[in-house]
């Protein structure tokens, strides 16, 4: 799991998600580099994933988000997000 995050979010129309998602990165790449729990870290990647849900998911989300851990024991981060693709009716661009 230490390759990526994850984000449960509530966005205002108003909100372009793009810029979030580059504010975040902006703004924790350099701690993420000097804080020293990331040896490892090198910059974020290019790119990112994003889907929408209904309030009615909402604790299954946040229960899935909590049980990351334990799930990325079974399955890789690239199998996960090609089965979210898949499941949100996605093509995959491989």
């Amino acid at each position: 799991m230490p390759d990526h995050i994850h984000i449960f979010c509530d966005l205002h129309p108003n909100i372009n998600l793009s810029n979030l998602v580059k504010d975040i990165k902006v703004a924790t790449n350099l701690w993420m580099k000097e804080s020293g729990l990331f040896p490892t870290f090198v910059g974020w990647q290019e790119g990112y994933g994003a889907f929408t849900s209904s309030i009615r998911d909402k604790e299954r989300i946040i229960n899935y988000i909590k049980n990351q851990k334990e799930h990325h024991k079974t399955e890789t981060f690239e199998d996960e997000f090609k089965k979210l693709l898949t499941d949100h009716g996605i093509e995959s661009f491989e």
